[in-house]
């Protein structure tokens, strides 16, 4: 479990692929501070396990489906990754819940700079549109971010200076593909009631679900 805020850029170091996996070594070193071999790291918002460990970095394997339904597949060597440790129970939440599980694939639309930060147009599957709202959580390459406006499938994201030099977004480009991963409050919320939706809701089946 994360918090989609980035600790550190990491770098590519090098990449080995094999017919099951590609194994990432990847340069690091704040997050080292306290991590360990099977311990959990968010690499660009996909939830990795630590393999090995170096003074100043790290490996980590993403098997066949991770590669499919994320941009990691893409990664080669010298690209830079948003890198976030696990969160722990004492921690602040101070993003939202991200669970490292990558829904799709968005892609940049528009890029519109102002002053240090940005505003970012990014079109996401249309799939995913259902799980988004204004002034909602969304995680975009593993950063925590809140949705601005919204158009069916496009996403309006606005970047505060401090957000986009500290991770990634400051290298991105027109076209550029994104991890993204809707939050998942709201895919549960989804299929509770999709599995309801033959029951009239009153207030008595409501206390009788929990809801008081």
């Amino acid at each position: 479990m994360f918090t989609g805020l980035i600790e550190e850029i990491g770098t590519i170091r090098s990449v080995r692929s094999s017919a099951e996996k590609k194994t990432f070594e990847i340069s690091a070193a704040h997050v080292l501070d306290d991590l360990k071999i099977d311990h959990s790291i968010a690499v660009n918002g996909v939830c990795l396990t630590v393999t090995q460990l170096k003074p100043d970095g790290f490996f980590a394997d993403a098997v066949e489906e991770t590669l499919n339904r994320s941009t990691l597949r893409y990664l080669k060597e010298n690209d830079a990754v948003n890198l976030e440790r696990a969160m722990r129970l004492s921690d602040r939440l101070g993003g939202h819940i991200v669970q490292g599980h990558v829904d799709g694939i968005g892609k940049i639309i528009r890029i519109d700079q102002n002053g240090q930060g940005a505003t970012l147009e990014i079109e996401i599957p249309d799939e995913l549109g259902k799980y988004t709202i204004p002034k909602g959580s969304i995680a975009i390459n593993g950063v925590s971010l809140t949705i601005a406006k919204k158009n069916k499938a496009h996403l309006q994201i606005a970047v505060i200076p401090h957000t986009w030099q500290n991770t990634t977004f400051r290298f991105c480009r027109l076209g550029d593909s994104m991890n993204i991963e809707v939050d998942f409050f709201a895919k549960y919320i989804e299929q509770f009631f999709s599995q309801s939706s033959k029951t009239t809701i009153t207030l008595n089946w409501l206390k009788e679900q929990g809801f008081d």
